[in-house]
């Protein structure tokens, strides 16, 4: 009977994607739709504002933080759903990666720390943009190079472009 393949940790189909710092754009497709499969909802607890959960006290009305004595059952459950995904994020992170996050409290401050840090900001992505245009439009197959590498390396360019043009709509106002 053959061996079973070796799978390296976290190329499981029932564990977490693992990101050790390189390939984020490839880790972070791959955690989405891990997330996704497992609980839609998770990829809504990372995505939004972070839950706090609050209450209104006094006269005017000021909001504070509740105590998990005040907790009803919903909030318990939206508690449950921040960590889940926190469990989720910081176990297909390593130990490098997870000097970044240690000190963020939900599973969106994870995610956004994890994304400033790999992909950086607007202006970090224009610049991004502006060096890979440049890259597309002085792109030429090298002597040494096979038909294969050249479309792979193409390939490639076109990719980050793309990538990197969807996160700057997506910041956009709608307008």
């Amino acid at each position: 009977m053959a061996a079973l393949p070796n799978f390296e940790e976290g190329q499981s189909t029932y564990r977490s994607p693992k990101f050790n710092g390189q390939y984020y754009e490839w880790c972070k497709t791959r955690m989405h739709d891990f997330i996704m499969a497992e609980d839609s909802e998770l990829w809504n607890v990372i995505c939004n504002v972070p839950y706090v959960l609050t209450k209104k006290v006094g006269d005017p009305p000021l909001t504070m933080p509740k105590t998990r004595k005040e907790y009803n059952d919903a909030d318990r459950k939206a508690v449950e759903k921040n960590f889940r995904a926190k469990f989720f994020l910081v176990c297909g992170i390593g130990p490098d990666e997870y000097n970044r996050i240690s000190a963020c409290q939900s599973a969106k401050e994870i995610w956004d720390a994890l994304q400033i840090a790999h992909e950086g900001t607007t202006q970090v992505k224009q610049s991004k943009i502006d060096m890979l245009t440049t890259e597309y439009e002085l792109f030429r197959m090298k002597g040494d190079e096979s038909i294969q590498d050249m479309h792979t390396r193409f390939t490639s360019i076109i990719n980050e472009l793309h990538s990197l043009i969807r996160k700057i709509l997506s910041v956009l106002p709608s307008s």
